[in-house]
């Protein structure tokens, strides 16, 4: 048995066992793709727990989400968009920050890229020079969005996002994720490719490791393609992982989320998704 079928073959909690049945085992990696060129080891639940990942306490509660540069108006509603995702999503408050600007980052921790000419922003000097100092005392994870490009360093293209699994920072970009003012499909294209980008570089914040048992939220992704090709949602072991960690009721979490998903055009079959999964959680 592979590792990929022994992580699925965790038994979990009843309410998340349960939750098995509408998860599809993670497909055979094509030749660009993350799992490709990334040897992973994936992440059992029990791992996770000794693993002592950030949590909330009474001290540390709120996720922080930081803006970072200039932003149009409709990316400045996409981000709003997503500070509410946010906290539906990990049933945690979301406190939005006042914008750090563009000139906060300097020569040195930009560059552009060589493929497409266009600046980027080095992730490790956000998070190490900008956010980690700015991490309040009552911060769980503090997080920034920018409209700019990112680089890892200097033998990456570009990077989503980057997290850290220790300081409580993360950074993710909506550079590559369309022009939300072209058409109303491309608002809702950049909407959902931002907020999955936003709920997985806040797992890793948590401790949660890319996922490689099943299609999930927690996949890693190499391209554009991939990233669109994931789930919105974790797999029932990594969502056992967040209930363990925050403390959340599943069912209410899938009741919030359906409760978004409703107002956006286009998303009948995911409503209905979490609605059957709100339905299972609370079988007996």
């Amino acid at each position: 048995m592979g590792r990929p079928a022994q992580l699925r073959a965790e038994e979990l909690e009843p309410r998340f066992e349960a939750l098995k049945e509408l998860h599809k085992p993670k497909s055979q990696p094509g030749p660009r793709d993350w799992l490709a060129r990334h040897s992973e080891d994936g992440q059992s639940f029990q791992e996770y727990q000794r693993a002592g990942p950030v949590r909330p306490s009474a001290e540390r509660h709120t996720i922080d989400v930081q803006p970072l540069g200039e932003m149009s108006p409709k990316q400045r509603e996409i981000l709003a968009m997503a500070a509410d995702y946010v906290q539906r999503y990990f049933q945690v408050p979301v406190r939005m920050l006042e914008p750090i600007p563009a000139s906060a980052v300097p020569a040195g921790a930009r560059r552009r890229n060589s493929y497409t000419g266009e600046p980027q922003i080095l992730t490790t000097f956000v998070l190490d020079e900008l956010l980690a100092p700015r991490v309040g005392d009552d911060s769980l994870a503090l997080i920034a969005l920018t409209a700019e490009d990112l680089y890892p360093d200097q033998d990456w293209n570009f990077v989503f996002g980057q997290a850290s699994f220790t300081k409580r920072v993360g950074v993710w970009s909506m550079h590559r994720y369309g022009d939300p003012a072209s058409s109303a499909d491309a608002f809702e294209l950049c909407l959902r490719r931002v907020l999955k980008t936003a709920v997985h570089e806040l797992g890793h914040m948590l401790g949660i490791a890319h996922c490689i048992a099943y299609e999930c939220v927690m996949n890693g992704s190499n391209h554009l393609e991939e990233s669109d090709s994931r789930p919105m949602e974790p797999c029932p072991p990594d969502l056992q992982k967040l209930a363990w960690n925050t403390g959340l009721d599943p069912a209410k979490r899938f009741a919030d989320l359906a409760a978004f998903w409703r107002a956006r055009p286009g998303a009948g079959e995911l409503v209905g998704r979490l609605e059957r999964s709100a339905e299972l959680v609370r079988q007996p």
